[in-house]
């Protein structure tokens, strides 16, 4: 709905199965562009890691959770069902 006429939507990340609510009237009326996929983890970690140990991004603010990795289970159902305002859980061996 915020995107300009005629403009792109990026989508990267990985697959979810059906979607429902997405309003496609309206990005087909606007001639959006949709572009998706899975992104490409191998291609952009060393680089995303350096940057992170130089102190140019601090990426902590999206964990919300963190627990011990026997716990694992509940981490992945409360990330599922966005429980307690779950972003990222993070589990320590």
């Amino acid at each position: 709905m915020c995107c300009r006429k005629g403009g792109t939507v990026s989508i990267p990340g990985v697959y979810i199965a059906f979607l429902d609510k997405i309003p496609f009237g309206a990005a087909m009326n606007k001639g959006l562009s949709l572009r998706m996929g899975q992104t490409h983890v191998q291609r952009y970690l060393q680089p995303l890691l350096q940057t992170i140990e130089a102190g140019k991004i601090d990426p902590s603010f999206v964990i919300t959770h963190r627990l011990p990795l026997d716990e694992a289970s509940r981490g992945y159902q409360t990330f599922r069902d966005k429980e307690d305002g779950c972003i990222k859980v993070v589990l320590t061996p």
